[in-house]
């Protein structure tokens, strides 16, 4: 199986330790991660710079987890957005979710299997 392309992502959690390994995991598959503790540092981290996904983690609020794709979709059309922990409800604004107590690895197969922007030309250069 081919290596997914590097990715920028934009991770968002509530809490800082919970973010702090997973994000540590993201980075080890190669990915380029900008942390965001909370909603507003979200929002901030997307009116400065663009991302190829962003994760919203589980230790957001549920309304954070609701809310933020609009927020994403609105800030930065082509960006992809990963929802986790999203049990039973999946949002119109998400392009893809995570079930409660998914694995780590269970999440970058996921990021792997997504059309993502970031990683269509890395596809199309291997084809060349």
């Amino acid at each position: 199986m081919a290596k997914a392309a590097k990715l920028k992502i934009l991770y968002g959690e509530g809490d800082a330790e919970a973010q702090a390994a997973t994000a540590a995991s993201f980075e080890m598959a190669g990915h380029t991660v900008e942390k965001a503790v909370g909603r507003k540092a979200v929002e901030a981290a997307l009116s400065k710079g663009t991302f190829d996904l962003v994760i919203l983690g589980p230790t957001l609020s549920r309304n954070d987890r609701h809310h933020l794709p609009y927020q994403v979709k609105k800030a930065q059309a082509e960006t992809s957005v990963l929802v986790m922990h999203a049990d039973g409800s999946r949002h119109p604004y998400a392009d893809a979710c995570t079930d409660t107590g998914a694995s780590v690895e269970s999440v970058l197969a996921r990021i792997e299997g997504m059309q993502i922007a970031g990683m269509m030309p890395a596809a199309a250069a291997a084809g060349r």
